[in-house]
């Protein structure tokens, strides 16, 4: 696990869920104290010198007990240092030696313009990138890099913290397990984890979990500060002590309190409990922790250049609906991989059922009751999201504008990371989703 440094003290019990927050059809913004926050440049975390000197300055020190680490614009420090600020658990990348990438760098991609939802005028690719606060990004098509930038405080070697892109690999290894046997999506959740018997996620079958349309009494309204989301945000504090009169301690024991409410199957409910219940089904059905399987299965088998990291619980049990951290390049080497249906260097690394699971989405209706009214004709799938376009299109989705975008029919995959303001990607889809169909039909012009 990471060494916490000394200057960060206790947490206060609401920080987690600054890290988990759901892609919600409602705006969450960051705490910025200004009606219009800082542009891109700046608010450029190494312009603003965040924890820069030997000490910091006093006015430029981060802290997680305040939270003054995850409200913007230092967030966009955060969001590369999470390690030095939160316990994690490694996920080895092997010792194998990296796989290069292929690079065919295409300066013409800057220029692409497109029409963002609802403008009148057009917007280039490289403006986009500044106006969703992109801290990296890069782009290949038929295998080989096109376009690679970086900004602020990532670089090639540095992590970045993915959010919910975290629950795609979730689901994917789940995915990889149904393909495999080990996994039977008819069964219970309680059946792999008897623990959950008496909860709602007891009776909930994997399948139900693994497309997220279970039936929870849970809230995710985080204006509300009773909602349960705060609870499950207390028990994964990893300072929590036993006894200490706060609810349940670990993302586990807080599972097994979700209540049913509704019925199993009949709509998507984007709720992020579903990405922990599944990795504790994944968990217990293949004997690993997640991060020891994600090393194993995929991690160390690709030729990643980065170990990758999970944020933990006080009991070390990783967070899988939205603590996973990696670099830009090993990001897109997964997606690679995803749009190659699984395989690697002529290995099936994933079985080509799984991924084409992933490819046939789920159920258009349970998506259109959720309220994503801008995602008309989405699914969601292994929680992937699933665009519905004449492209075939896929992607994962975090909060602050992380993605990896995958056309099939391109062959293209893109990776972005990003620390916008505004946590929920209804404040950057406008200027992103058109932007990426936009990149496809350029490249798939090229020769």
């Amino acid at each position: 696990m990471g060494i916490r440094p000394p200057y960060l003290g206790c947490m206060e019990r609401h920080l987690p869920i600054l890290c988990l927050m759901a892609a919600s059809p409602v705006a969450l913004v960051a705490q910025t104290g200004e009606h219009k926050p800082l542009s891109a440049q700046e608010s450029d975390p190494v312009r603003l010198g965040w924890m820069q000197g030997t000490p910091p300055p006093a006015d430029r020190v981060l802290h997680v007990a305040d939270g003054s680490f995850f409200r913007f614009p230092a967030l966009r420090w955060s969001v590369v240092h999470m390690r030095e600020l939160l316990p994690t658990v490694r996920v080895s990348r092997g010792s194998a030696a990296p796989m290069a990438l292929p690079y065919a760098l295409d300066p013409g991609i800057d220029k692409v313009a497109f029409k963002p939802w609802h403008a009148d005028t057009t917007m280039t690719w490289e403006q986009s990138l500044w106006t969703n606060y992109t801290d990296g990004i890069l782009v290949m098509h038929r295998g080989r890099v096109v376009y690679e930038r970086y900004f602020g405080a990532l670089g090639p070697t540095d992590v970045h913290a993915v959010m919910s892109l975290t629950k795609s690999f979730t689901g994917t290894l789940a995915a990889m397990l149904l393909a495999e046997g080990v996994l039977d999506e008819h069964k219970p959740a309680a059946f792999y984890v008897p623990e959950l018997a008496g909860s709602a996620f007891g009776d909930a079958t994997v399948r139900q979990l693994m497309d997220m349309t279970t039936g929870l009494h849970y809230s995710e309204n985080y204006a509300d500060p009773k909602a349960d989301v705060w609870m499950f945000g207390a028990a994964g504090e990893p300072n929590r002590m036993p006894g200490d009169g706060r609810g349940p301690l670990g993302y586990c024991a807080y599972l097994e309190t979700v209540r049913k409410e509704g019925e199993h199957g009949a709509a998507f409910h984007y709720k992020t409990v579903n990405s922990d219940a599944l990795g504790w089904v994944i968990a217990r059905a293949s004997g690993k922790p997640v991060d020891e399987l994600l090393a194993e299965r995929i991690w160390g088998r690709i030729g990643m250049e980065q170990d990758g990291y999970y944020q933990v619980d006080a009991l070390g049990t990783p967070f899988t609906g939205g603590g996973f951290n990696a670099s830009l390049r090993d990001l897109a080497r997964f997606g690679e991989l995803i749009r190659d249906k699984g395989r690697h260097q002529g290995e099936q690394v994933i079985p080509q059922r799984a991924v084409e699971d992933i490819m046939a989405g789920g159920s258009k209706e349970a998506f259109a009751k959720s309220g994503y009214t801008e995602l008309r004709g989405w699914s969601y799938r292994d929680m992937w999201w699933i665009t519905g376009n004449a492209h075939g299109a896929f992607m994962a989705r975090g909060v602050h504008g992380q993605a990896i975008y995958i056309d099939p029919k391109a062959e293209m995959v893109i990776v972005r990371l990003a620390s916008h303001p505004v946590a929920a990607n209804t404040a950057n889809d406008a200027t992103s989703l058109p932007a990426y169909q936009a990149v496809a039909e350029y490249l798939m012009k090229q020769q």
